[in-house]
């Protein structure tokens, strides 16, 4: 999708690339911002009992959110450490990601607790982002938190794309896939949703705890299988047996309604819009992509250097933008994310062409297991790690690229966002000077 600059003529090259990247990645950060986007969908405050639960690294700003416009309301909400928010009712959770722990574990059987109290007449608040597939925990009958917290970390390390990881988590937990809204059936459930996900499928956000799925327990053997995961027996055995899983028609999901309050596509167009008020051509790849991140990396810098090649002075800078969710399948035993991958295998493959700069990173801040939101690369990336000593091609065969940015002094650290809508990536292209 292309969308051109609001005035060609005046076109030129950017004077700080970086810092118009983080300028563009800051831009569609703040407009998923809970604070910004939420209260717009949230109806006049019910009269009567409410409570309010929820869980994913963007759940707590949601609450915060939600009492600035309700003020002071019942509930408990699970999020990540260190992104917790003061609310003045809400209790706030905090809890281990992306491989849970039983601070989770514990607060989810509150959670249940808390919505199974509810009766008919009752309104229950359901905010959900992502995040909340670790942050849920409530592991079927027979498995333990440490045969689920193994799993996890199989999943994550198996590059197995993330419908497919939430799909073996909604059969091993009592409250994914629908579950979470069961237990509060008969009263009314509202959910709303900040989507990280590719297509923006409200089953799949979190692991759908408040959405039906047709998936069965043989689809999350088959992705098990497909992707080389090792179980324990306690989990086959599980994953043999009926699920809890919810069928999308269930009459007991008909009072709950899910609503999507900020997705990728918004944040893309907000950076979109920016870059093009800049001066720049934009020219978006999607908000959905999906794959390894190194392969993704190749085909991008290849249109990126198609694109430079065919440039001519005096031509407006043009904008690559993609969002959606790649993923890294462990090889090495470095520290790496699927945006911090991305950025490495691009450097590589752009080979220090000029002109090009780039910028990939999370939303929600951490790319990855590791605080660092992702990484920017230019034309001296390649060169600053030579006159290091760093080989940047042993650095991707690890997937160690969070420990080479963080050499040549590339990485982006934002802390927590207090959002998630998933990867954004833009890569600038610039015309060679006159």
């Amino acid at each position: 999708m292309l969308i051109p600059s609001h005035d060609k003529s005046s076109a030129s090259v950017i004077e700080h690339p970086r810092d118009f990247l983080k300028r563009l990645f800051e831009r569609a950060v703040e407009v998923a911002d809970p604070m910004r986007s939420l209260a717009g969908f949230l109806p006049p405050k019910p009269d009567g009992r409410i409570l309010v639960v929820g869980a994913g690294k963007a759940s707590a700003r949601m609450a915060e959110a939600v009492e600035a416009a309700w003020g002071p309301c019942n509930g408990l909400v699970i999020t990540r450490y260190g992104y917790g928010r003061p609310c003045q009712g809400v209790e706030i959770v905090q809890a281990a990601h992306p491989v849970p722990d039983e601070a989770g574990l514990r607060a989810t059987a509150r959670m249940l607790d808390l919505v199974r109290s509810a009766g008919e007449n009752d309104f229950v608040l359901a905010l959900i982002s992502g995040g909340a597939s670790a942050l849920l925990v409530q592991p079927v009958d027979g498995v333990t938190l440490e045969e689920k917290q193994a799993v996890n970390q199989a999943l994550l390390a198996s590059g197995a794309p993330i419908d497919r990881m939430n799909t073996v988590r909604k059969h091993l937990s009592r409250v994914k896939g629908g579950q979470l809204a069961v237990a509060a059936y008969p009263a009314h459930m509202l959910a709303l949703l900040i989507s990280d996900v590719p297509g923006d499928d409200p089953a799949f956000i979190g692991s759908g705890p408040t959405v039906g799925d047709s998936s069965t327990p043989a689809d999350a053997r088959a992705a098990l299988e497909r992707w080389r995961v090792a179980v324990p027996p306690s989990v086959e055995c599980a994953l043999n047996r009926a699920t809890g899983v919810m069928a999308p028609g269930d009459p007991k999901l008909s009072c709950v309604d899910n609503v999507i309050v900020a997705a990728p596509r918004q944040s893309l167009d907000a950076a979109a819009d920016l870059a093009s008020r800049s001066g720049c051509e934009v020219r978006m790849l999607g908000d959905a992509l999906e794959g390894e991140a190194r392969d993704v990396a190749i085909l991008q810098a290849r249109q990126a250097l198609e694109i430079r090649a065919s440039m001519r002075p005096g031509d407006a800078p043009v904008l690559l933008l993609s969002g959606g969710e790649l993923t890294v399948t462990r090889r090495g035993a470095g520290v790496g994310g699927p945006n911090a991958e991305f950025c490495l295998a691009l450097a590589l493959a752009l080979n220090g062409a000029p002109g090009i700069h780039a910028l990939a990173c999370d939303t929600d801040g951490v790319d990855g297991a590791a605080e660092v939101a992702g990484a920017v690369v230019d034309p001296a990336t390649l060169a600053l790690a030579a006159q290091a000593g760093l080989d940047a091609g042993k650095y991707l065969a690890e997937n160690d690229a969070h420990s080479f940015f963080q050499a040549v002094g590339g990485q982006i650290v934002t802390g927590p966002t207090l959002t998630n809508v998933n990867d954004f990536r833009a890569i600038l292209i610039e015309p060679a000077l006159l």
